[in-house]
């Protein structure tokens, strides 16, 4: 994978991370500051990071039952992926007794924002793509992202309703369809 696909990979993997970010922001209120932004991006960052190395290690274990069909399965991960970041994208969130900085919930968070960088880390493996490059580009990404998402949602965050989870699925089916055209006709 060249380094404009790595980075694009970590954007699209990146999107729930932001948009729980922006509604972290938001809920500060008047406690945003730039150890707190540092604590929530940070966390994000190493979760996203760290599962794509987990998933990774998983792929390496099974690459060579799946060899012949490698293609189809990073295909059908990232679509599935991507489709399930478009319909979450669809779905109102609700705001109940979110405390952001609350390290059970910000490791919660980092669980469950990371799930797809587990799955996009097995696609990864199959691809042989370079584990270093792959992990610290989507670490460093989702912790910009996340910062800038904490200080834009604690500014702006309840007056603007991005959807932050559409683009990001867009862009890994794309990569999905991407890698499938690639092992199919090249």
């Amino acid at each position: 994978m060249l380094y404009i696909e790595a980075l694009l990979l970590a954007v699209s993997l990146s999107m729930d991370s932001l948009a729980v970010s922006v509604t972290g922001g938001a809920v500060l209120k008047n406690n945003c500051n730039a150890a707190n932004i540092l604590k929530i991006a940070g966390v994000l960052g190493v979760f996203q990071a760290g599962m794509t190395v987990v998933g990774y290690t998983m792929g390496l274990g099974f690459e060579k039952y799946i060899r012949t069909l490698d293609h189809w399965i990073a295909f059908a991960l990232l679509a599935y992926l991507g489709g399930k970041m478009i319909y979450d994208s669809t779905k109102d969130e609700e705001e109940g007794d979110f405390d952001p900085l609350r390290l059970k919930t910000l490791c919660g968070l980092g669980i469950a924002t990371s799930i797809d960088a587990l799955a996009v880390g097995i696609s990864l493996a199959i691809l042989k793509s370079p584990l270093l490059l792959q992990a610290s580009t989507i670490g460093m990404v989702t912790f910009a992202l996340s910062a800038f998402g904490v200080y834009f949602g604690n500014r702006f965050g309840r007056k603007i309703d991005l959807k932050l989870n559409l683009i990001g699925g867009l862009i890994l089916i794309g990569l999905g369809i991407k890698i499938l055209i690639e092992h199919l006709f090249f």
